[in-house]
């Protein structure tokens, strides 16, 4: 589904997030204005086939993609949103990209450089002609000394991942000005102004990714391959249904059924535990790591919609958990006011992304 609200022109500087995930495309056009972001337009689209057929996803965590595919798939959703803008910044599942979180002494960003093309050579599993390497400063802390140390994330992104993507946008007729792992996009947009500690546990179709994230830095993540498909097939085969009957009811009723309908809790509840004990192994690494206290938890992905799915991890995790909430963080027309808490948690990474340049 897709809606273009305004027609007009809202000045200079528009760009388009796009996230490209495994069983979907989201697009979002945002544009400068003298106070936040102003959401021109979005586009959604979602497939379905892959509940059926495993293999029958935009890409997978083999990190396989279907070029030919995803560029028709694009360009629908881009021209049934409306979008008026060419120049794109488009995500990188976290599954692409190798990360680590190194901490070093206080030194001017040219010492910094020149020490990360060397120690990335130690800690990156591919050769580094491969891949393509960057870092971010995204804190700093004292040490059991209490001198000042940088935490520094070193990212690197496989070479043939960043072509696919390039030859993806250009015969898509868009401009990729930028690439970036999801996770910084969603750390950006969920915890810009957050001082503390923040885990994110992003449920998607296909994947489940988990962060640490404080004041809009991305600062640790793990992954898992249990997530809302996982949900839905456990469903099926225990109510013995089809495929798409089971998605509907995961979505209408989730884990607030009672009486009858509380079987269907039961069965989706031990599939959210193997989710929520690696969120709780990736909080107590980071913890035990950095010496940092996690203080509260985000929920996000299509998953983050499931019908009281907060109150459960909440209980669980013994934390405050909050679902996400990206469009708190632009404008947007009064006329998408009663959709906008549905569509919050689908949109973080585009958010995240359209809000890079602006």
């Amino acid at each position: 589904m897709a809606f273009n609200f305004l027609e007009r022109l809202l000045g200079a500087g528009a760009y388009l997030g796009v996230d490209i995930g495994t069983t979907s495309i989201k697009v979002v056009e945002l544009v400068k204005t003298k106070g936040l972001p102003f959401l021109r337009t979005y586009g959604f689209l979602e497939s379905y086939g892959h509940l059926e057929r495993p293999n029958n996803a935009i890409q997978t965590s083999s990190l396989k993609m279907l070029e030919n595919e995803t560029v028709d798939l694009l360009k629908m959703t881009v021209k049934h949103s409306g979008s008026k803008a060419k120049t794109a910044i488009a995500s990188l599942p976290s599954f692409s990209a190798f990360t680590t979180l190194l901490e070093m002494p206080l030194m001017p960003d040219s010492d910094t450089e020149k020490i990360m093309s060397f120690q990335a050579k130690q800690y990156i599993p591919l050769p580094i002609s491969s891949v393509t390497v960057d870092w971010l400063r995204v804190g700093e802390k004292k040490d059991e000394n209490g001198d000042k140390k940088q935490q520094i994330l070193l990212i690197s992104v496989p070479n043939e991942i960043i072509s696919r993507y390039k030859n993806i946008f250009k015969a898509a007729g868009l401009d990729l000005m930028a690439l970036e792992i999801e996770g910084l996009s969603t750390a950006r947009i969920l915890t810009s102004g957050i001082a503390e500690d923040t885990l994110i546990i992003d449920i998607g179709s296909r994947s489940t990714s988990i962060y640490v994230a404080q004041d809009g830095n991305l600062k640790f993540s793990g992954q898992t391959d249990f997530a809302g498909g996982s949900l839905t097939q456990t469903i099926a085969s225990g109510l013995n249904i089809r495929i798409r009957r089971a998605e509907d009811l995961k979505k209408l009723r989730g884990l607030t059924g009672t009486g009858g309908e509380y079987e269907l809790s039961t069965l989706m509840m031990p599939i959210l535990d193997v989710i929520i004990n690696e969120a709780i192994r990736v909080k107590n690494n980071f913890e035990k790591n950095y010496n940092e206290k996690v203080t509260n938890v985000i929920l996000s992905g299509g998953g983050a919609n499931l019908p009281g799915i907060e109150k459960y991890v909440e209980g669980q995790m013994a934390l405050p958990v909050t679902k996400a909430a990206p469009f708190s963080k632009i404008t947007y027309p009064s006329d998408m006011e009663p959709i906008v808490r549905d569509l919050n948690p689908n949109f973080v990474v585009a958010l995240g992304l359209g809000v890079k340049q602006i």
